[in-house]
């Protein structure tokens, strides 16, 4: 393939890297924004989440054994044709429950982007490359579509609100379209490998997911112990799985090969992908959160989020000029130390940090995402092709599950640390406020002082004070319980890096053990 041609492969792989990392973002980084048009509640307008991600989690499995039976250039042609339509479909959305509708199939539509973004990169590049500068790149693109959907939200939304959203997705997808169209992929010989069971257990496992992905979603929103039907779909979602579990174990040639994924060495594999998802929530739940809550907006986090683009950016860029073969290791525990400094750095953010103080933390964070996924994705690679190919889709289970679903959960988890602790703390600033504390009564009268003109009754200027105080004591609450967890975070990926250095060592002692000579025996 020429130099020209490859180029246009590589391009092609970042159009439709951004084209999904945009349908996932754009919604969830303008919730608020979303709200007056599509004529919501708070509450309610985080189903478009929880719509999006239900058949999203899980799609892509069978679509490994649809690609593989049906052919790869019918498979790039159909997604991409169904992910236009889709697209096409936000320009007639006109409320909630349409949203909701087309937010649905959206999910499923955008499950087969990211693999054809993955096969356009790989394409024009020789096997010695595809892991060492395919793969990080690929990541790469896929890391700045969240930063990317803030940063160009803020002009769309005036185009139109929602459908100004998507007025650019839409663009986006036809150039995808045609690019897919005009350069064909290299078709692998096809195999009938979809047995009817196949179907059943994903059925299973596509509504074990997808009901899991909705209660961590909403959990935090209503509350995870005041929605009763928020346990009924959590208990529906783990029998599922359990359904799925039972039938794949009792099979000769089984969909995924539940005895391979809880081995110790994939069980290992994926709890450190689980684990750092979940530190990497400090920047989408924690950091961008912190500022809303605040009451800034995406507008006024440009440069913050050109800052992480551009850090993601350079360290995908680092990552394939430095790291080797034999350096995964070393580059892990580079993002973990990247991220217990950042996170360490946000710790001690007050109600006057703005977006210019934490430059370098997200930067350090964004960083370390990208230098994190591709050592572990290539580790994965490696455990399943020990066994062959088939055992490539046992590893996108393992991958996606702690990717698609642990983002949801490190969200949820975050946010409900935090909704904690800002009770505790409101509760202990509310206990240190006295009225009869002059320096509270004095306190209250300053900031009563400025509606004076206006209101003329006392004791309506005193309760109008008392209630300036309150959203004072909860913004400052607030502060603390994101300093928290940014300062737990912080703990964690100590921790985790203290285990990881830990069980190279033990590692290293074991291999130096065994090798060294026995002595003779006479």
């Amino acid at each position: 393939m020429s130099r020209r041609r490859a180029a246009l492969y590589m391009l092609t792989s970042l159009l439709l890297s951004l084209t999904q990392g945009l349908g996932m973002n754009l919604a969830a980084a303008n919730l608020p924004q979303l709200q007056g048009p599509l004529g919501a509640t708070t509450n309610e307008i985080t189903w478009l989440i929880a719509a999006y991600m239900a058949p999203n989690v899980s799609l892509s499995l069978i679509l490994v054994k649809v690609r593989a039976q049906f052919g790869l250039r019918n498979f790039a042609e159909l997604s991409i044709l169904g992910f236009v339509l889709v697209m096409l479909l936000h320009i007639f959305v006109r409320d909630l429950q349409s949203a909701l509708v087309v937010r649905f199939f959206s999910g499923i539509a955008a499950s087969p982007i990211s693999t054809l973004a993955f096969l356009y990169m790989l394409e024009p590049l020789p096997p010695a490359k595809k892991l060492s500068i395919g793969q990080p790149l690929v990541l790469t693109n896929i890391a700045i579509g969240a930063p990317l959907a803030r940063l160009i939200s803020p002009d769309l939304l005036m185009l139109g609100d929602w459908h100004g959203l998507y007025f650019f997705e839409i663009a986006l997808a036809m150039m995808a379209f045609a690019a897919v169209y005009l350069l064909p992929l290299t078709p692998p010989p096809r195999a009938k490998v979809i047995h009817w069971l196949d179907i059943v257990s994903y059925l299973f496992i596509a509504v074990g997911f997808g009901l899991i992905a909705m209660v961590f979603a909403m959990g935090r929103v209503y509350w995870w112990f005041e929605a009763p039907w928020l346990g009924i779909m959590l208990a529906v979602g783990i029998a599922s799985l359990t359904c799925a579990i039972v039938i794949e174990l009792n099979r000769e040639n089984p969909f995924l090969d539940i005895r391979w994924i809880t081995s110790k060495e994939i069980l290992h594999l994926a709890g450190t992908l689980m684990i750092f998802r979940l530190l990497m929530s400090e920047q989408t739940a924690g950091a961008f959160a912190f500022f809303q809550s605040l009451g800034l907006q995406n507008e006024q986090m440009t440069f913050l989020s050109m800052v992480v683009i551009g850090a993601s950016m350079a360290a995908g860029l680092a990552y394939i000029a430095v790291v080797r073969p034999g350096r995964e290791n070393a580059a892990q525990m580079v993002a973990l130390g990247l991220l217990l400094v950042g996170a360490l750095m946000d710790s001690n953010a007050t109600s006057l940090t703005r977006p210019e103080q934490m430059y370098v933390s997200q930067a350090l964070i964004a960083a370390a995402g990208v230098l994190f996924l591709p050592p572990a994705m290539a580790t994965g690679l490696a455990l399943a092709l020990q066994r062959g190919p088939t055992f490539i889709l046992n590893f996108i289970v393992v991958f996606l599950t702690t990717q698609s679903l642990g983002g949801v959960i490190g969200s949820a988890l975050v946010g409900t640390f935090i909704t904690w602790r800002t009770r505790f703390h409101l509760q202990a600033l509310a206990d240190h406020l006295a009225s009869t504390d002059p320096l509270v009564a004095q306190r209250i009268a300053q900031l009563a002082a400025a509606h004076g003109r206006v209101i003329t009754d006392k004791s309506l200027l005193n309760a109008e004070g008392l209630a300036l105080l309150g959203q004072q004591v909860t913004r400052e609450a607030t502060v603390l319980a994101y300093n928290d967890a940014f300062l737990a975070i912080a703990l964690f990926a100590a921790g985790t890096l203290a285990a990881m250095i830990l069980h190279l060592a033990l590692r290293a002692i074991r291999r130096s053990l065994s090798s060294e000579p026995q002595p003779a025996v006479s």
